[in-house]
């Protein structure tokens, strides 16, 4: 093993309004200080409780990815277990994500963009 993995960084326009966002999916501490970076308006970080640090670095020509096409590709996007993929819905839809594709009602999955624009799904477990 090289190294061990510090955090996942994601570019959008206001990285306090994304570490919120991810707080009320994932619970978690906003800003918690660290001395690996320190906070500013430009950077936000989000310390779960698994012990994942997600930081948020402010791009100010921020362009989201396209979704499902490739003009502007994903590179990546997250996933995340659900006990009920309906409440879970409304729960991030609540708090400003977009339904980019709800599958149907025949998939165990959903696609969602958060407010910046990053795709990532709601699995039922």
């Amino acid at each position: 093993m090289i190294a061990d993995l510090q955090c996942v960084v994601l570019d959008c326009p206001a990285p306090r309004v994304l570490a919120e966002f991810y707080r009320a999916v994932l619970g978690g501490e906003v800003d918690r200080p660290d001395r690996r970076w320190s906070i500013d308006e430009a950077w936000s970080t989000l310390h779960t409780p698994g012990g994942l640090v997600f930081c948020f670095q402010g791009v100010p020509d921020h362009r989201p990815p396209t979704w499902p096409g490739s003009e502007r590709p994903q590179q990546f996007h997250l996933d995340f277990g659900v006990a009920d993929l309906g409440a879970a819905e409304e729960q991030v839809l609540a708090r400003g994500a977009t339904l980019l594709d709800g599958g149907a009602g025949t998939r165990s999955w959903r696609v969602y963009a958060d407010p910046a624009g990053h795709p990532f799904c709601l699995v039922r477990h």
